[in-house]
C-alpha cells in the first residue's frame, strides 16, 4: 500500500450528512416511542447463549476475568430479542431497544459485521397489526429526506403466485430450482427453504418497485424459527411472521410471538442438530430464555429493523459504508 493510500484510511467511509441524517433518524425513532408509549431499554451485548439460527453465524470471546462458576465463553448477541423477551415475561410492557449488533462472516455490499438494529414489542398485538406500525415508522423515516412510499400486504404464496406462477407450498425442489432461470447454484447441501430463499433474493426482490413498502406475511412453517405456526385460509400451515421491504432492500423482520417453552427448545435443538450436521459451531440454548416462556410470557408481536438499511434507502445507495462512520474495512 502507498503512503498517500496509508494516509487516507483514516477517514470516514460516510459523508457528515449522512452522519447527521443519522442522528436525526435516532431522534425521530425515539420521539415515534415515546408518543406511541413505548420505552427504551438497554440489555446485554455479551451473553453466556447465542443465537442457534443455523443461517447465522455469531461472534464468541473468552472472558479472563472472574466469573463464580460461570461460562468463560460469551457470544456478542446478533439481536436483542432474547433479553427483551425476558423482560416481557417479568412484566415489563411494550418496550424497544436501538443499538449495535453483531454478525460473523457478514461483510460486503449491504452488510457489516457490526450494525445497528432497532428491535420492538408489542403486547397484545399479531404480526398483522405490527405492520401497520413498522410501515408508520418507515414513512416518518423518509418524510425526513422528503420521499414517500405505499404499502402493499401480500401472502407469501400469493406473492410466489402472482410473480412466478410458482405455488411455494405445493412445488417440489425441481421445480423450485427450475424457477431459477439461468441463475447457476451449486445445489450441494440445499434443502427446499434455501431454493425458496434464493428464488426470493434473486428473481423476486430485484423486481420490487422502488417507492413501495411490500410487506410479505405467513411464511412456509418450516421457516417459522421464533413465530407462531398458524394455518392460513387454505388450510396451509404458515408461520405468522412477516418481512418490510422497501424496493429490493430487506428493512424488518417481525414475528407473532412462539410463547410455548418446550417448543422453543425443540427449535433450539432442531437448530444446533443442522448446525452440527454443517460443521458449524452451535451457541448453547438460552435456558433463562426458556424459563421466562415457561414462566408466563405475554400474548404480543415484534419486530426488528435494520437501520443501516433504512438509511440506504433513504439516500438511494447501495453500499451500507455510505452511512457508516468507518465501515469494516476502515474500522
Amino acid at each position: 500500500m502507498s503512503a498517500a493510500a496509508a494516509s487516507a484510511g483514516w477517514r470516514p467511509s460516510a459523508g457528515f450528512d449522512a452522519l447527521r441524517l443519522r442522528a436525526r433518524l435516532n431522534a425521530s425513532v425515539r420521539a415515534f416511542f415515546a408518543e406511541r408509549g413505548a420505552t427504551e431499554v438497554e440489555t446485554p451485548v455479551m451473553s453466556r447463549a447465542g443465537n442457534t439460527d443455523p443461517n447465522i453465524a455469531s461472534f464468541a470471546l473468552e472472558f479472563s476475568g472472574r466469573t463464580d462458576g460461570a461460562p468463560r465463553t460469551r457470544w456478542l448477541r446478533t439481536s436483542p430479542e432474547f433479553p427483551l423477551k425476558r423482560l416481557l415475561a417479568a412484566g415489563f410492557g411494550d418496550c424497544y431497544e436501538l443499538g449495535r449488533v453483531f454478525r460473523d462472516g457478514e461483510a460486503g455490499g449491504r452488510h457489516n459485521p457490526e450494525f445497528t438494529m432497532l428491535e420492538w414489542y408489542r403486547v397484545g398485538w399479531d404480526h398483522r397489526r405490527l405492520i401497520g406500525e413498522t410501515a408508520e415508522l418507515v414513512r416518518a423515516a423518509l418524510a425526513l429526506v422528503g420521499r414517500q412510499a405505499s404499502l402493499r400486504e401480500v401472502t407469501y404464496r400469493q406473492l410466489y403466485l402472482e410473480r412466478l406462477g410458482l405455488d411455494p407450498f405445493a412445488a417440489d425442489d425441481a421445480q423450485l430450482r427450475a424457477a431459477l432461470g439461468d441463475v447457476v447454484i451449486d445445489p450441494d447441501g440445499l434443502n427446499r427453504d434455501d431454493w425458496l430463499d434464493l428464488l426470493m433474493t434473486h428473481r423476486l426482490q430485484p423486481q420490487f418497485g422502488r417507492d413501495e413498502m411490500l410487506a410479505v406475511r405467513d411464511y412456509p412453517a418450516s421457516q417459522c424459527a421464533l413465530a407462531r405456526v398458524g394455518e392460513d385460509d387454505d388450510g396451509f400451515a404458515v408461520a405468522e411472521r412477516f418481512e418490510l421491504y422497501l424496493g429490493p432492500l430487506e428493512l424488518a423482520n417481525g414475528y407473532h410471538e412462539l410463547s410455548d417453552a418446550a417448543e422453543q427448545g425443540a427449535r433450539f435443538d432442531r437448530d444446533r442438530s443442522l448446525r452440527a450436521q454443517r460443521g458449524a459451531a452451535s451457541p448453547p440454548r438460552d435456558e433463562a430464555l426458556l424459563a421466562a416462556l415457561a414462566d408466563g410470557f405475554p400474548d404480543c408481536a415484534g419486530v426488528a429493523l435494520g437501520m443501516d438499511r433504512l438509511l440506504m434507502a433513504m439516500l438511494d445507495t447501495p453500499r451500507i459504508a455510505d452511512v457508516l462512520a468507518f465501515d469494516f474495512t476502515l474500522a
